[in-house]
C-alpha cells in the first residue's frame, strides 16, 4: 500500500498489484500527514515535484497497496490578469483593482494581501507571483484582480541582489509599502507585529461631497498664514473638542483662526510618518519619546492615519475623507490650506535604518548614493531623495497633483528645498535634458541652474496655479535665500529676515539698516532682473519664532533642552534671543512687562513687513515651550495649545494680534515700475501723502520724498495704499532735470 499526496491534495488509498499497474482507489483515510509518516514499519519516500509525497507500506510478493493524499479544490479568491503598467498605485477599476510598481532592478515581485487579523498574527492572507513576461512592462511589475477585498491590505515582496555597496538591498522576505498607495491600516507600538503598516486596497464605493468647494485663489500678497501641528492642536483637554488631535478636531476650532485675522494655514507634516522613530523612554519626564513633528515620511499619498477620529477601523480608509473635510471647512471660511511637505529624505534613514518601503522597492533608484552605495546625507536625517532622477522626479509630480486635485490643498512648502536642486545619483545630462551639455562635469548633488524637477513643477498646468514656498537651504550648506530658482512663481522663506529682525529688536548695535530693508521686503535679495514681479510675491516672511516659540524668545537667553533627554546637545546654539534681564518664566515684574513690549515690538514688526507674514501656533498668546527650541519628540504638554491660555489673553496679547491682522489688510502694496535702460523714476504725484508731498512742487519736497523712498526705487519699486493714485516721471541716470520724458 502506498500514500500519495496528490495535486489536488485529499487523503484517498489506492492499491495495486504487478497484474494491476494502475492503481485502485479503495478508501478514504482521514488522518493527517504527519501521523501517517509515524505509522510503524512505514517508509517514506519524499517526491520533490511539488505534486505529491508517497509512502510504501508492506511491500510483497504479489503486489502493494498504496495510498493517495488528495486536498479538495481550493477556491481562488482572486481572478488574475496580466493587468496595465499605468496608472502607478492601486486603482479601481472595471469591476476590480490593477495594481503598478516600479523596480528596474527586482527579479521578482509578489503582491502580498493581509486581513487585519492576519496582519496581527504575521500572516499572509494571499500573495499572487507576478510572472516577468505576462506582468511586466520595462521596468513596472502589474496585475490586475477581481475579487472581494473588503477589509484586506496590501504590500510587495521584491527579490533580487542584497549588495548594499552596490546599492541594493532587496530581501524578498520583507513585505513593503507601495510608494503610491493612498492609505494605510496601521498598528501602535503596543502591537507585536511586523509589518507596522500596509497599504489599503483603494474601492470605488468610497466618495465625498465636496458641496462645490473651488480654489479660493487668494494673491499671495494678502495671505496672513499660521503654521500649526494637526495633534497639537486640539490635543490639550482645555480644547473640549469631541475629537481632540485629530482633522476633525481643527475642524471645530477653525473659526478661532478667523477671529485671529487668518486666512490661510501651513500644516506640519501630515503625510504618513514614522511616528516611533524615537520611540523610547525618556527618564526625564518619566514618558515616551515620539516622533511628534512628523519630519519622517514613509508614504507621500496618505494622510496621517493616527490624526484621524477613525484610527484604524475600515482600514484606514476615515483619514482620507476626515483631512478633505477640513479642507473643505476651511474654505468655507476663506482659509487656504497649505501642506509642508518633505521631500528631501524619508524615513529609512541610512544604511542602519529600517527598510519600510523605497530602500526595498528600488534602492539605487530613490535615493543618492555614493560610489560604493553609501547615502548621501544633505538632509541631516541619513539619507537625501534622489529628486532629479527621472522616475523621482515623476513620482514627486504625481504626488503634489494628488493633494491639489483629489484632495484641493492650496499649496504646498517643501523642506529643505535646496535638496531639490541638486543633481541626482549618476547625473546624466543627455537622460535628463536629451543632449549633452559641453564641459558637463556634474557630479552627484551638485546644484543645478535650471534643476529638472523644479521646471516640471513650475511649468506643470495644474501646479504653477498653486502657491509653491521654498525653504531655501539644506543641511549639505546649500543657501539659496534670493537665489532660488523661481520660473517666476516660486517664493522662500526668508531666514534672513528672522534673524536681522531679532537682532535689531533686542538691541543690537548695527542693524538698522538692515532692518529697514526686512520691512521693506528685503528688496536687496529680491530685486534686479531676477524678480521680475512685485517683492511681497515672493519675500515669504519666516515666522520671526522659528525654533523658540515668541514668549520663549523674549524669556531666555539659552536653549534649555534637557527635557529631549540628550543633555541639552541638541537643538540650535544660535538663537539671537534675549530674556530682558533675568532667565526663565519666572521674573519681576518690570521684566514682565519689558517682556510684553518686546512680544508686541516683534508682532508688530511682522504685520507691517512687506511680504507674507506667519504667524507660529500658539504665539497669539504667549505660548511657552519653557525654553526648548527643538520640541520634536514631545507629545505632551509642552507642544499642545493652551485653550486655557488663550483665554486669559483675550483681552490682552490675543486682541493686540487680532486687530494687528486686520490692520494688515490695509497696508500698502508694492508696485513694480517698467524697467527704462540709463532712465530712473522720480516720485511727482502721491494722493496717498498729506500736503505739501501729495504733489511735490519744489526740489527741497523733490529730495526729501527721493531720499525716504530710495530703497524701492533703486528697485524700480513704489509703496502704493490702497485707494491711492500715483504719478512718477522718467528722469535720465545722470540726474538732469531738464531733460524730463
Amino acid at each position: 500500500m502506498e500514500l500519495v499526496q496528490s495535486q489536488c491534495g485529499s487523503w484517498c488509498v489506492y492499491s495495486f498489484c504487478k497484474l494491476c499497474p494502475r492503481p485502485q482507489k479503495t478508501q478514504y483515510v482521514e488522518d493527517s500527514k504527519r501521523r501517517v509518516r509515524n505509522w510503524k514499519n512505514w517508509g517514506l519516500i519524499e517526491n520533490h515535484s511539488k505534486k505529491f509525497a508517497s509512502l510504501i507500506v508492506n511491500a510483497s510478493d504479489g503486489g502493494a497497496e498504496v495510498v493517495v493524499v488528495e486536498k479538495p479544490p481550493k477556491l481562488q479568491r482572486f481572478q488574475v490578469f496580466d493587468g496595465s503598467p499605468t496608472p502607478f498605485g492601486a486603482t479601481a477599476r472595471d469591476g476590480g483593482v490593477n495594481f503598478a510598481v516600479y523596480s528596474s532592478n527586482a527579479l521578482s515581485a509578489t503582491l502580498c494581501f493581509m486581513t487585519l487579523s492576519d496582519l496581527h498574527q504575521k500572516r499572509v492572507t494571499e500573495q499572487i507571483s507576478m510572472d516577468p513576461m505576462a506582468n511586466r512592462t520595462g521596468d513596472v511589475w502589474h496585475v490586475f484582480l477581481k475579487g472581494d477585498f473588503e477589509d484586506m491590505l496590501y504590500g510587495y515582496k521584491f527579490d533580487g541582489k542584497f549588495c548594499p555597496e552596490g546599492g541594493h538591498y532587496y530581501d524578498s522576505s520583507q513585505i513593503l509599502l507601495d510608494p503610491y498607495a493612498k492609505d494605510f491600516g496601521v498598528l501602535g507600538p503596543e502591537d507585536d507585529c511586523w509589518p507596522q503598516m500596509a497599504c489599503m486596497v483603494p474601492s470605488s464605493n468610497i466618495e465625498f461631497d465636496w458641496e462645490g468647494d473651488l480654489p479660493l485663489k487668494f494673491p499671495q500678497r494678502d495671505l496672513v498664514i499660521y503654521e500649526m501641528h494637526i495633534r497639537g492642536f486640539t490635543r490639550h483637554d482645555s480644547s473640549r473638542t469631541e475629537f481632540p488631535g485629530t482633522y476633525l478636531g481643527v475642524v471645530e476650532k477653525l473659526d478661532h483662526l478667523k477671529e485671529l485675522g487668518v486666512n490661510c494655514v501651513e500644516l506640519m507634516p501630515c503625510h504618513e510618518f514614522n511616528e516611533l522613530e524615537y520611540y523610547c523612554y525618556n527618564s526625564v519626564l518619566d514618558d515616551y519619546k515620539v516622533n511628534f513633528w512628523g519630519y519622517s515620511t514613509i508614504n507621500y499619498f496618505s494622510p496621517m492615519i493616527r490624526y484621524s477620529s477613525a484610527g484604524k477601523r475600515d482600514c484606514g480608509s476615515g483619514a482620507i475623507n476626515e483631512f478633505k473635510l477640513l479642507v473643505k471647512e476651511a474654505h468655507k471660511r476663506g482659509i487656504e490650506v497649505i501642506m509642508d511637505v518633505v521631500f528631501n529624505h524619508t524615513a529609512e534613514g541610512n544604511e542602519k535604518g529600517p527598510t519600510l518601503s523605497f530602500r526595498g522597492v528600488d534602492n539605487s533608484v530613490f535615493y543618492m548614493l555614493a560610489p560604493k552605495g553609501e547615502f548621501y546625507n544633505y538632509s541631516g536625517c541619513g539619507n537625501t531623495f534622489n529628486c532629479n532622477h527621472p522616475v523621482v522626479r515623476q513620482f514627486i509630480l504625481d504626488c503634489l497633483r494628488y493633494w491639489v486635485t483629489e484632495m484641493h490643498v492650496d499649496g504646498f512648502r517643501f523642506d529643505l528645498a535646496s535638496i531639490l536642486t541638486r543633481g541626482s545619483s549618476l547625473w546624466d545630462a543627455l537622460n535628463v535634458y536629451g543632449n549633452p551639455i559641453e564641459g558637463d562635469m556634474l557630479t552627484t548633488g551638485t546644484p543645478l541652474s535650471s534643476p529638472p524637477l523644479i521646471d516640471l513643477i513650475s511649468n506643470d498646468p495644474i501646479l504653477r496655479g498653486v502657491k509653491l514656498v521654498a525653504e531655501a537651504w539644506d543641511c549639505g550648506g546649500l543657501y539659496q535665500v534670493g537665489m532660488f530658482p523661481h520660473w517666476g512663481i516660486w517664493s522662500e522663506w526668508n531666514g534672513k529676515y528672522r534673524d536681522i529682525v531679532r537682532q535689531y529688536i533686542k538691541g543690537t548695535d548695527g542693524f538698522a539698516g538692515a532692518f529697514a530693508e526686512c520691512l521693506c521686503g528685503s528688496p536687496n535679495l529680491y530685486q534686479l532682473g531676477r524678480w521680475k514681479e512685485t517683492v511681497e510675491q515672493y519675500q515669504f516672511c519666516v515666522h520671526i519664532t522659528m525654533a523658540f516659540s515668541l514668549a520663549d524668545l523674549v524669556m531666555y537667553n539659552n536653549k534649555h533642552n534637557l527635557a529631549n533627554g540628550e543633555d541639552n546637545n541638541d537643538g540650535e546654539n544660535h538663537n539671537n534671543s534675549w530674556n530682558c534681564g533675568q532667565e526663565g518664566e519666572f521674573a519681576s515684574i518690570p521684566v514682565k512687562k519689558l517682556r510684553k513690549r518686546q512680544m508686541r515690538n516683534f508682532f508688530l514688526c511682522l504685520m507691517v513687513s512687506q511680504g507674507v507674514p506667519m504667524i507660529y501656533m500658539g504665539d497669539e498668546y504667549g505660548h511657552t515651550k519653557g525654553g526648548n527650541n527643538n520640541t520634536y519628540c514631545h507629545d505632551n504638554y509642552i507642544n499642545y495649545f493652551r485653550w486655557d491660555k488663550k483665554e486669559e489673553a483675550s483681552s490682552d496679547f490675543f486682541r493686540f494680534c487680532s486687530l494687528m491682522t486686520k490692520f494688515r489688510h490695509h497696508l500698502a502694496v508694492i508696485v513694480t515700475l517698467p524697467e527704462r535702460p540709463g532712465y530712473k523714476w522720480e516720485p511727482f504725484v502721491d494722493t496717498s501723502k498729506p500736503a505739501p508731498f501729495d504733489v511735490l512742487s519744489s526740489d527741497l519736497e523733490r529730495d526729501m520724498a527721493i531720499t525716504q523712498y530710495a530703497h524701492f526705487l533703486d528697485a524700480n519699486l513704489y509703496p502704493m495704499l490702497s485707494y491711492s493714485s500715483i504719478i512718477l516721471l522718467l528722469f535720465p541716470d545722470n540726474n538732469d532735470n531738464n531733460n524730463n520724458v
